[in-house]
């Protein structure tokens, strides 16, 4: 999101940093729901040495154009410090006609958040939504290790990830369904025709069929100001995905109750790698770092298999002794008591890039 240098307050720049972004940038520059926010996009690549250099240009170029509108570039997933006047919605047809219909979780500036969506290549929606039935317990550790939002409406929320809470108002947000291919299309028909969702486009579960790209999309993942959590996010998702790859045809997905899954990835946002988390599979409360280390462990065939286990492993005892992107806000600000400090952190951390 952008912020105002001076007051850290969200500004409403976005398509205008957009536009000065377009012309080296092209499509990977993109606007976004409200006004003070702005969309990178990476291209398609089997490299992380590639994903990375690419994340660093991109964040780079929209830097530099943020600093040309005399704002701040800050990849953090609420706005530490509220803004001035009220947030408007980016002009455009359908950004206006979701803002008509769900005005309640459009009202209020808190509600406006920032993400970290992952896509991992499929053949198409059948293998899709197979990897998410697998991958179902998985994502509460990704949302712990992301976590990147312990401040909104100007204090602190109490929650490592207030994007969580704030994103969880939307409908079609939560835990993906065991859904075949045939099953998918059913339900996708039924939220579409009965008015529940806008579209298709609309279903935001936390692994989900992509509609315009041939990807399963994870979207449970914070944005965050230090690079590398994105790649060891990333690399974690791809590691995770080739290991199940191999467990769709040898057996079922665990059946895991709703319940179960909600209280997991309750705590993953609540205490993100700080304290308490739960393994939905086994049933027990286990540290939150014991949780994100039994994902790497998980992932560890797949990672090896593409060179990035070293790496990955690196990665995360980095994010471990920092306590990851929350822990790192909150230090900020008890410094000196001050959000400012927090976004002029976010900054420097999202331009060192």
């Amino acid at each position: 999101m952008l912020a105002d240098r001076r007051t850290g307050m969200p500004v409403r720049r976005g398509p205008r940093v957009v536009e000065a972004a377009v012309p080296l940038l092209g499509e990977q520059a993109q606007t976004e729901f409200f006004a003070p926010q702005v969309e990178v996009c990476t291209r398609p690549t089997a490299t992380l040495a590639v994903l990375r250099s690419e994340l660093a240009l991109l964040r780079r170029v929209v830097a530099e154009d943020a600093a040309g509108e005399g704002c701040l570039l800050v990849a953090t997933s609420t706005p530490a410090v509220p803004p001035g006047p009220p947030l408007t919605v980016t002009p455009g047809e359908r950004y206006e006609r979701t803002a008509g219909r769900w005005s309640s979780p459009v009202g209020r500036y808190d509600r406006m958040v920032c993400g970290c969506h992952i896509h991992v290549g499929v053949t198409g929606h059948a293998q899709a939504l197979a990897l998410a039935n697998h991958m179902r317990p998985w994502p509460p550790a990704l949302q712990a290790i992301a976590a990147n939002s312990p401040f909104s409406l100007g204090w602190d929320a109490g929650w490592a990830s207030h994007r969580s809470v704030e994103w969880a108002r939307w409908p079609g947000v939560g835990p993906a369904p065991l859904l075949d291919e045939a099953g998918y299309e059913r339900l996708a028909g039924h939220l579409v025709r009965s008015g529940t969702l806008l579209d298709r486009r609309m279903i935001y579960w936390h692994a989900r069929p992509s509609e315009h790209v041939p990807t399963l999309e994870i979207r449970v993942c914070d944005v965050n100001a230090d690079l590398d959590a994105v790649v060891l996010l990333t690399t974690l998702v791809r590691g995770l995905a080739t290991v199940l790859l191999t467990d769709i045809g040898n057996g079922r997905p665990p059946a895991l109750p709703d319940g179960r899954l909600h209280a997991a990835h309750a705590l993953a946002s609540h205490r993100g790698l700080i304290g308490e988390g739960l393994d939905p599979v086994r049933r027990e409360h286990v540290p939150a770092v014991r949780l994100a280390q039994r994902l790497l462990e998980r992932s560890a065939p797949g990672l090896a298999a593409t060179g990035d286990l070293d790496l990955a492993a690196e990665l995360f005892d980095q994010l471990r002794c920092s306590g990851g992107g929350a822990a790192r806000q909150r230090a900020a600000h008890l410094r000196r008591g001050r959000l400012t400090d927090v976004v002029g952190e976010l900054a420097r951390t999202t331009a060192a890039a």
